[in-house]
Formats: C-alpha cells, sequence, structure tokens
C-alpha cells in the first residue's frame, strides 16, 4: 500500500484530499507545517508527497529541497495559492514534477496521484540495462539522470531532462508545445508558453543553441 504525505497548513483541505485518496486504497500521512512534514519523511517510507508552499516553520521550498536532496526519489506536487508564473517556474525548478494550484478538484488531484504512482511503479520493474540516449557530443543517461556536453556533465532541473530526453528521442522531429508539456510536467494546465520558452533558452545555454531549433508556429526539433 502506498504511502503518501500531505503536507498542508489548511487543514480541511488536507481533510478532503485524505477522504478521496483513501478510495484508491492508499495510506496518508498528514503533517501541517513544513517541520511536521519532514519529520514525516524522516520516520516513514513515503512514496509521494504533496506540498503546500505557504507552511508555518518550514516553507513548501524547502520541504522539497529536503526531500530532492534524499537519496529515494519521491514524486512530488506541490498543491498552493501561489500562482504567478515565477512560482510555478520555482517549483518546477527545485524538482515538483506536478503544480497544481488553488482552488483545485479533489477528483482531478487523485487522478495526478494515481498517475504519478503507476510512473513510479513502472520505474522500478524495468530491468537493470543501463539506458543511454546519445546524438552527437551530448549523453543522456536515463538512469542515473545526467546529461553530458562533450564529456562534461551539465546540471539539469528535472523539467529540463525531460524536455530534453524528449528532442533528443528523436532528433529531427518536430514536437508540437502540448508533447512537451505532456512530457516534462504531464498536464498541460500546469505550465504556459512562457515557461515551454524559459526551459527552452536555458537548454540552449547548457547544451547548444545549435542543438535545439524553433520550427514557428509549430514545436521545437533537435538537430
Amino acid at each position: 500500500m502506498p504511502n503518501i504525505l500531505i503536507a498542508d497548513d489548511e487543514k480541511e483541505i488536507a481533510k478532503l484530499l485524505r477522504i478521496y485518496l483513501e478510495t484508491d486504497g492508499v495510506n496518508v500521512f498528514e503533517a501541517n507545517d513544513g517541520a511536521q512534514a519532514l519529520e514525516i519523511l524522516e520516520k516513514n517510507n513515503i512514496d509521494l508527497a504533496l506540498v503546500d508552499i505557504m507552511m508555518p516553520k518550514i516553507d513548501g521550498y524547502q520541504v522539497i529541497k529536503a526531500i530532492r536532496a534524499s537519496e529515494k526519489y519521491i514524486p512530488v506536487m506541490v498543491i498552493s495559492a501561489k500562482v504567478t508564473l515565477s512560482d510555478r517556474v520555482l517549483g518546477i525548478d527545485l524538482g515538483a514534477d506536478d503544480y497544481i494550484t488553488k482552488p483545485f478538484e479533489p477528483l482531478e488531484v487523485a487522478a495526478k496521484v494515481r498517475a504519478q504512482l503507476r510512473r513510479l511503479n513502472t520505474s522500478s520493474v524495468q530491468t537493470a540495462e543501463k539506458r543511454v540516449i546519445e546524438v552527437g557530443n551530448i549523453v543522456l543517461d536515463l538512469d542515473e539522470c545526467t546529461a553530458a556536453v562533450g564529456g562534461n556533465i551539465v546540471e539539469l532541473t528535472k523539467a529540463e531532462f525531460k524536455v530534453l530526453e524528449l528532442l533528443m528521442s528523436q532528433p529531427k522531429r518536430v514536437f508540437t508545445k502540448e508533447q512537451i508539456y505532456e512530457s516534462a510536467w504531464y498536464d498541460d494546465g500546469a505550465v504556459d508558453d512562457n515557461t515551454i520558452r524559459v526551459i527552452i533558452s536555458r537548454l540552449r545555454d547548457k547544451v547548444g543553441a545549435e542543438h535545439i531549433k524553433t520550427i514557428r508556429g509549430l514545436g521545437y526539433r533537435f538537430e
């Protein structure tokens, strides 16, 4: 039975999410501040975390950083009233797998949780064979989530890595913004065109602008 952490100082929201999630047969832990969330994470084997940003004692950003610094990969879904583009980009850059704004539909959140858990289960049963994508002098290690250009490791955020993985998976193919949304964020409501442009701009700086072409009116392709 998967263990899910709900970290939100609004107790009614945490209680509502618990009702919907427990119908899917998961075990729910509740935290009403960031310090309590970190304590639960330390003492329990958490499989997925739903994290609010504005919490007392320790905010959600610090909780996400702590999760990403741990050895175990735990999907993180932000649930926040902070709705600006800069807030969403910061959450994604820190390693959030999804960003849901309040108010939200509990059924939709439950569906997103199920999707994240399916991806987690699929990943855990994959074979130990090393999976690598190599195009020219750029190498992506899909198991270790690392990228190297000319033999030198470059630091990528999770979103940047997923977008680059998609583009490199089929060089010369044009990927639409919708396909990029699905690959990196799983939901086209989580980001907008500006977020995509920011990610593409950062990737060009890190792997070389000549590799990522904009196809006006269509999307992007890797060369």
